[in-house]
């Protein structure tokens, strides 16, 4: 019971750990502190874990990793929308 406990407050952690980053993007409209080889990196990894996760049939890690793909991918959409050069927003 306490590894689950463990496993739960980890996961949570983790799935939320970019959230802030998230919102400060889109508050100050710049991700000029974003590294997008970081964030590609976790992005891979992370989806490992998720394949990891459906080989043992383990929903915490599952879920998990799929929540914080989903904020690294909110965040790499940002990235892209946020970072181009002047000029070249398309907008």
């Amino acid at each position: 019971m306490i590894w689950t406990i463990i496993g739960i407050l980890a996961a949570t952690l983790t799935m939320f750990s970019f959230v802030p980053q998230i919102f400060r993007s889109l508050r100050t409209k710049s991700v000029k502190d974003v590294s997008p080889v970081t964030l590609f990196q976790l992005s891979s990894g992370v989806m490992l874990w998720m394949i990891y996760g459906i080989a043992r049939s383990d929903l915490i890690i599952i879920f998990a990793n799929l929540v914080t793909l989903v904020t690294l991918s909110i965040l790499i959409f940002l990235y892209f929308k946020y970072g181009l050069p002047a000029g070249r927003e398309g907008g």
